[in-house]
């Protein structure tokens, strides 16, 4: 397939069938196989001429557990009749949406109504969280901020919920929300995904220095209460600009999201992060990326539960 970096050029298809056919190229690069059994040899069903009856598009059938199956199980997108034309259309948007795109653009955009288009964004979202099981080395900045916390009209108070960041500098990002954030809790964070050879970059909280300590790590601190941001290579810059990101995101484009919630946020934040130009990824890429990282997983609608934007 040609490479293609804006929308229109990525869904050039001109039918379903061809979104189809591109979906399962991508998906399948190297040719169709059994999400059932694993079997590299299904073959696909065409219709009968004298068939009266309605016929799902892009069947194919396993030659040995003899079960039918399309691309669409087995990822993100089983079981859903919206169209696969517009899944690629909004992967695509989601790929290329620097601070987002709400679920009632979606529905505006592709025709569709706010629930399928709030269950298709967090389906996009579900593919989008990676294992976390690439280290970070080098420099490895580490902080935290908090989301929410605006009143409502009533003037309570909304609670905030903390949200943890490990960035490598020139690297990737992890990020995620914490009940607690303490020494022990960030700690574990740390030493699961941060190399121990790697440099820790972080300002003056206790809870960093503490495990630095207890972890005998190499271990850099700013003083924010001293007006300090920069000492050398000493900062926290880089964690703070993905801070600033996921902040504009949820501020200026879903304008609240609830606590439930905030985990996906920070996997589709993060994952475009990981997956920017400076890495040498664009958004064709990317959405590339995020159709092949649907493969393995389902979200059904019970189990994204509460209120979001």
């Amino acid at each position: 397939m040609a490479k293609a970096s804006n929308l229109i050029k990525f869904t050039s298809f001109r039918s379903e069938d061809e979104a189809i056919a591109l979906f399962e190229s991508l998906r399948w690069p190297n040719g169709a196989a059994c999400p059932h059994c694993g079997g590299a040899d299904p073959y696909k069903l065409t219709p009968k001429a004298t068939t009266t009856t309605r016929t799902q598009r892009g069947v194919w059938k396993c030659s040995q557990c003899r079960k039918k199956f399309t691309a669409k199980v087995g990822t993100v997108l089983e079981a859903s009749h919206i169209p696969v034309s517009k899944w690629l259309m909004a992967f695509h948007l989601i790929a290329s949406s620097k601070k987002g795109m709400s679920a009632l653009q979606f529905a505006r955009m592709l025709g569709i109504t706010y629930r399928a288009a709030w269950f298709m964004a967090h389906r996009i979202r579900h593919a989008m969280a990676e294992d976390g099981t690439f280290p970070l080395s080098g420099i490895v900045e580490a902080d935290e901020t908090y989301i929410g916390g605006r009143p409502r009209k009533n003037g309570v108070p909304r609670p905030k919920t903390a949200v943890v960041a490990l960035v490598q500098r020139q690297g990737k990002v992890i990020a995620m929300p914490m009940e607690r954030v303490t020494a022990d809790t960030v700690g574990k964070v740390i030493e699961k995904h941060v190399k121990h050879n790697a440099t820790l970059m972080t300002d003056e909280a206790g809870i960093y220095k503490s495990y630095a300590e207890m972890a005998d790590m190499k271990h850099e601190t700013v003083n924010h209460s001293k007006d300090e941001y920069v000492r050398g290579t000493a900062s926290t810059n880089t964690v703070e600009g993905f801070f600033s990101l996921l902040k504009r995101g949820i501020n200026g484009t879903f304008h609240h999201v609830s606590k439930g919630h905030l985990h996906r946020y920070c996997d589709e934040f993060a994952f475009r992060y990981n997956t920017r130009i400076a890495l040498g990824v664009g958004d064709r890429d990317r959405t590339v990326k995020m159709v092949r990282a649907a493969e393995g997983k389902r979200l059904t609608y019970r189990q994204p539960s509460g209120v979001c934007a």
